[in-house]
């Protein structure tokens, strides 16, 4: 094995820089036995290098190859198999596991123990060694002990280095000169060491012969001695002089850093001293202009609000850390309280007598006003008071108490205000919705005299519908429409109530839009989200020299911007707490009025709801508008059940014929009014589904009188229904009910054959039946031209029956059915023309269908009817002309 292991170190490992330390020969377990080498190597640069290498010999000859390499830091773990029992398995996981037969037990131990020394000494990898022997892992003990392991591990493998070429020359050489060397071994090694005396007594004398140098040199050396002496004396006369200049320079340094030691002090005090000065110092004017500053000139309100600019600023300053504990300081700080309470103190008695006296001014305008229908505009008292908007500011950072005292001020007298203004607004509404007659006035509950109403919410909530007499209270209806003439539903009545809540919905806009804004305004209340400005650092002076404050954090700005949210939300809602309740009635009168008027207020409704909502979705008067068009719909869709529910108890007379349908004409006339109330509305999709709802009550009820009928048959009631409901979906052009236009054709389209067919009947009607038998016997097999072989069908029976039918008792039945079918149909729908056109479409088929089996059955018979089709088109235009 040891000649093995020189060689491989010798034609594979030396030429790579590499050393080899660990061999065994193996082979794998449970194949074919092909023996192989597992190498354990180091190199020799830095940084080391650990690897084992699979060494084969190849088949071409005796030389060996490297066949595969692993890094030893990819080693897992190492199975010995059994720790107790000899056994020469092994694993190797490296990244899959290898499975090897060491030719010995020992050879494999001798190769486990090299990787556990190599890992320990290079790696320090936590390598997994399971089923070894503790005494193969000896170095599982102090490091010590494995530096030394290992140590000699190399030490023992110095005996393998190779003779370099001079060494194997110069050893050639000493063996030549002796030519026994090989031979006699003894000899050789006895010539060597008498070689060895006599370089030895060489030496001896060498060293004799040079003593009297050594004397020499130790004289020198003594002369050095002293010299070094002689300037170790000089040296510390030297030290000695150096010494007092020493103390000297010290006393002089210890000085120095008092001085510069005081001199910072200084600064720093002067500093601090600037510091306090500068941004805790109020001058006279601003203190003159807290104490006793004009709050009614824009002049002294300027001065105020720099003032108290300078105030905040002076208080905020985040002063360093012991300036609190200074006189000055506090005595500044108990000054600048004063002022703030003091100014405080003024401005809201100042503000709260403006509040007082612009809600008691505002009154002796409202009569003015209201008779126009139109609302005060409170634009120049927002003007003057947005003046001390800054001084709210400040008050709301230092005093908030007073501030919330003072919202809480101005939102009593300005709801007491507003409440005033929105209801005499609303009740001038109410009576020219009613209209100005005492009839309206006393039927809905208003009273008024000299431009002084005292009408009440409660008694138009509890207002009914009166007599029928009454054009206005009656409520409408399809079945109304249907009955009255467009003068009759008084469209210039809705318009006007149109304008009407046109107009206060367009007063109620701009009032509510411009309180919120000059609520934000003046009370300083966010309604938007604001760039969140990056944290400043706390008690450290700006860079720009502004007055250092402490900044707040997100979360507190974040909070902040919620609850002035909520606070204008609050403010507008206890000012204009009266409006939803106002409106709501207003929309009820309305509703009682006429239903109708729900469409008009729907549109208008719809349309300044998303107005508000495009302006700031989150404003009150997009709240309140929404809340109460969800009234409006509730409204609707009420007026729309209930024309549905009249649709359904609707009555017809059991002795005049039915006609066109009342609440078919009805569905006419309000689809008209709803797509001219419609054109332009935003809001489409609910007329849409009520469009829906209503053409499919209106088809079910035709069906339904249609089968009650009996003085009108129920394919005319079905047809001239239909046709009717055909034509205004296809003049109106709506497009959410073309599938309805389609069935409402194909309906009347039926209902017109199946009526043509069952008046017309079988106007020939014995001929009729002895066609029928020609039928039958073809039927059975009977060859059509034989027919006429057949006893009952011979030529001469069918010129019998022919001969019963002359041209002209077919002109009189044919007059009989005109007199019957005008009977039946009404002058409204003008659809006697069209079925009498399809009546002669169906007597000229049946004509022509009789020729037919006459050609084919009797051939060469010569047999004719005793008219003509164009006799038969003479009579149908000669009735019709004459009637």
């Amino acid at each position: 094995m040891t000649a093995i292991k020189h060689a491989l170190q010798r034609d594979i490992f030396t030429p790579n820089d590499e050393r080899l330390l660990g061999i065994v020969n193996v082979c794998k377990a449970g194949k074919k036995k092909k023996n192989c080498f597992l190498c354990a190597t180091v190199t020799t640069e830095r940084p080391v290098q650990v690897k084992v290498v699979k060494v084969k010999k190849s088949d071409k000859g005796d030389f060996y190859k490297r066949q595969q390499t692993w890094e030893l830091r990819d080693l897992t773990e190492v199975d010995a198999k059994d720790a107790s029992k000899e056994n020469p398995e092994f694993d190797l996981h490296f990244e899959k596991v290898y499975r090897w037969v060491a030719s010995s037990t020992a050879e494999k131990n001798s190769f486990i123990s090299c990787i556990w020394k190599l890992n320990q000494r290079y790696l320090r990898k936590k390598v997994e060694f399971v089923n070894v022997s503790s005494q193969l892992l000896e170095e599982s003990v102090p490091s010590g002990e494995i530096q030394s392991v290992a140590g000699g591990d190399e030490d023992a493998l110095d005996e393998y280095q190779e003779l370099s070429t001079r060494e194997e020359q110069d050893i050639e050489s000493m063996m030549g000169m002796c030519e026994d060397a090989i031979s006699n071994a003894e000899a050789f090694a006895e010539a060597l060491s008498k070689e060895l005396q006599v370089l030895d007594g060489a030496n001896i004398q060498s060293i004799m012969a040079s003593e009297k140098q050594v004397n020499i040199l130790m004289q020198l050396l003594d002369e050095a001695l002293n010299e070094v002496d002689t300037i170790e004396g000089k040296l510390s006369s030297y030290e000695e002089m150096l010494q007092s200049v020493k103390e000297q320079m010290d006393q002089i340094s210890q000085s120095n850093r008092l001085i510069q030691i005081s001199n910072t002090n200084n600064g720093k005090l002067l500093d601090e001293i600037q510091f306090l000065v500068n941004y805790m110092d109020l001058s006279k004017g601003h203190i003159r202009a807290l104490q006793e500053g004009d709050l009614t000139s824009p002049k002294g309100i300027e001065a105020c609000i720099n003032a108290s600019e300078a105030l905040l600023q002076c208080m905020n300053v985040a002063l360093r850390p012991g300036h609190d504990k200074l006189m000055a300081v506090k005595q500044q700080q108990l000054l600048f309280a004063e002022l703030r309470d003091t100014f405080a103190r003024r401005l809201t008695n100042h503000l709260n007598n403006v509040f007082v006296h612009q809600g008691h001014d505002q009154s002796s305008t409202l009569s003015q006003h209201t008779a126009e229908l139109t609302l005060p505009k409170h634009n120049p008292l927002h003007r003057d008071l947005l003046r001390y908007a800054k001084l709210m500011e400040w008050l709301k950072n230092t005093q908030r108490e007073k501030y919330e005292g003072l919202s809480r001020t101005y939102v009593d007298y300005m709801s007491r205000l507003y409440e005033r203004e929105i209801k005499e607004f609303f009740e001038v509404a109410k009576i020219k919705m009613a209209g100005t007659s005492k009839e309206a006035k006393s039927k809905f509950g208003l009273h008024g005299s000299s431009g002084k109403l005292t009408g009440s919410t409660s008694s138009l909530n509890k207002l009914t519908v009166q007599g029928s007499n009454s054009r206005r209270s009656q409520s409408s209806s399809l079945l109304d429409m249907g009955n009255m003439s467009a003068s009759d539903l008084d469209v210039a009545d809705r318009t006007k109530f149109d304008k009407i809540f046109e107009q206060v919905l367009s007063e109620l806009e701009p009032l509510c839009l411009a309180e919120q804004d000059f609520i934000s305004k003046f009370f300083k209340l966010q309604q938007h989200p604001t760039v969140i400005p990056p944290l400043a650092q706390p008690e450290t002076e700006e860079l720009d020299g502004s007055v250092p404050s402490r900044m707040p954090s997100q979360a507190e700005q974040r909070h902040s911007l919620s609850s002035e949210k909520d606070m204008v939300r609050l403010m507008m809602n206890k000012i204009f707490q009266c409006i939803e309740t106002e409106l709501n009635s207003l929309i009820a009168l309305g509703d009682k009025i006429d239903s109708f008027n729900s469409l008009y207020m729907l549109v208008k409704m719809s349309h300044h709801v998303w107005t508000a909502e495009n302006v700031d979705p989150a404003s009150y008067l997009s709240t309140t508008l929404g809340n109460v068009l969800v009234t409006v719909k509730r409204n609707f869709d009420k007026c729309i059940s209930g024309q549905i529910k009249q649709m359904e108890e609707v009555k017809i007379s059991k002795k005049s014929k039915v006609g066109i349908l009342s609440f078919v004409t009805g569905f006419e006339e309000f689809a008209e009014l709803a797509e001219t109330i419609f054109r332009s509305a935003e809001r489409r999709g609910d007329l849409d589904k009520a469009y829906v709802k209503l053409i499919r009550a209106v088809f079910i009820n035709v069906e339904k009188v249609a089968n009650e009928s009996q003085k009108t048959p129920r394919d005319v009631v079905m047809m001239e229904n239909f046709h009717h409901i055909f034509s205004t979906l296809s003049r109106l052009k709506i497009s959410c009910l073309d599938a309805e236009r389609r069935e409402a054709k194909h309906k009347y389209t039926d209902h017109l054959q199946s009526y043509v067919i069952n008046s017309l009947g079988q106007p020939l009607e014995k001929l009729n039946h002895f066609f029928e038998g020609v039928e039958a016997r073809v039927a059975q097999g009977v060859r059509e031209d034989e027919v006429s072989y057949q006893l009952a069908f011979n030529k001469q029976e069918l010129r019998k029956v022919i001969k019963e039918y002359p041209g002209k008792e077919v002109k009189k039945g044919l007059d009989n059915l005109y007199k019957k079918v005008d009977k039946h149909l009404c002058e409204e729908e003008s659809l006697l023309q069209v079925v009498w056109h399809s009546m002669q479409d169906e007597f000229i088929r049946q004509y022509k269908h009789f020729e037919g089996l006459i050609g084919r059955c009797y051939p060469g018979s010569g047999i004719t009817m005793e008219f003509t089709i164009q006799d038969m088109l003479e009579y149908f235009s000669s009735i019709a002309q004459s009637h």
